[in-house]
């Protein structure tokens, strides 16, 4: 015979040896109907609504665990119209930038009970644009873009998706609503200054002709370091990349071409860096005895160089926390600081040294 519990049959295990056949899990009208009460109580009451007794919720979400029950997201997410899930867009999934602020945010994410959804735009503002469209459509509750290449373009776009959106490290030439960027300009300079300090006079800059903001901040805070020490800094000596060594061995190889070719180079990234100091042993030179070699990012390969690196460290696990923290406040309705503006630290190593005696 069943046992009886409130009256209602339960199915009676099955005899010892006998065949078993998988149940259908419970479900939330299954629950109800147990508990003695409407399944709408049971769904506020296992998404520990305020609006359900006490006692009530803690009878039913005993029954649910018994019977072990699991809410499935969709069918909460239609009746919350929340999926707590996020979108993330990236440049590109190998770049070692954005997997750092990747991991922050998934971290942040994952103790606040969301899941996150990872794109890659390959760097191009129309693949951007549509990543960031399906996100919206596919009803994520907000997203937030790596190295933006639309930025403040999405300004337009917030009214008719409805989706709160944080850029990382914006690249586009202009102020978006909720950002969070680090001192460009501010660490540049203190890398250029380090050189100066080091008796370099022949100070080049090799950057990102995709760089966009970025690219632009930092130039300028090589330009400043050099101009408050009364040193020229002659358009030969900047030279432009993509942000990847390969362009990078090329863009030196102009460098060192040069009549008289520079002492010291600030690099635009750590992955520039790298391929600058692969061409300057290519042609016999030494980092830092002939040219003293200076990156910005400091990736995890940085102090594994010979020699180390010498760069501008970007906390970006922690930009991704800030980010994501950003979006929660964002997606409750909470006020959130517009741009925020990360520190930049400039972190000394052996690939830059004493300027040579001419």
């Amino acid at each position: 015979m069943a046992e009886k519990d409130g009256g209602k049959a339960l199915r009676a295990a099955p005899a010892e040896g006998a065949p078993r056949r998988s149940q259908p899990p419970l479900s939330i009208k299954d629950i109800a109907r147990i508990a003695r009460v409407s399944h709408p109580t049971v769904s506020r009451a296992l998404q520990n609504s305020p609006l359900v007794n006490a006692e009530t919720a803690e009878k039913i979400r005993r029954i649910a665990e018994e019977a072990g029950y699991r809410a499935s997201a969709v069918a909460r997410g239609l009746v919350t119209r929340r999926t707590r899930s996020i979108g993330l867009v990236v440049t590109t999934v190998a770049d070692p930038f954005a997997g750092e602020v990747a991991c922050g945010v998934e971290q942040t994410a994952n103790d606040h009970g969301y899941s996150v959804f990872l794109a890659d735009s390959n760097a191009d503002p129309e693949r951007e644009r549509k990543v960031v469209r399906a996100f919206a459509e596919r009803r994520v509750d907000g997203i937030i873009v790596t190295s933006s290449r639309v930025g403040a373009l999405y300004l337009p776009m917030l009214a008719e998706m409805q989706v709160p959106i944080v850029l990382v490290n914006d690249q586009y030439p202009g102020a978006f609503v909720h950002s969070v960027m680090i001192a460009n300009f501010e660490g540049m300079r203190a890398a250029a200054e380090h050189l100066i300090a080091l008796g370099h006079r022949r100070i080049a800059y090799l950057g990102d002709q995709f760089g966009y903001q970025s690219d632009a901040e930092r130039l300028a805070g090589y330009r400043a370091a050099l101009g408050t020490a009364g040193i020229p800094a002659p358009a030969e000596l900047v030279a432009d990349g993509d942000g990847k060594p390969e362009a990078a061995m090329a863009a030196m190889e102009k460098l060192l071409a040069l009549e008289r070719p520079p002492t010291a180079v600030c690099c635009y990234n750590d992955m520039s860096a790298l391929g600058a100091m692969r061409r300057i042993g290519a042609r016999g030179l030494r980092v830092p005895e002939d040219i003293s070699v200076s990156g910005f990012d400091d990736l995890f390969f940085a102090s594994y160089l010979q020699p180390p690196l010498t760069t501008v460290r970007q906390p970006m696990r922690r930009m991704g926390r800030m980010a994501m923290d950003s979006l929660l406040r964002l997606m409750s309705g909470e006020e959130s600081v517009p741009r925020i503006r990360v520190d930049a630290e400039l972190v000394v190593r052996a690939s830059t040294a004493t300027a040579r005696a001419d």
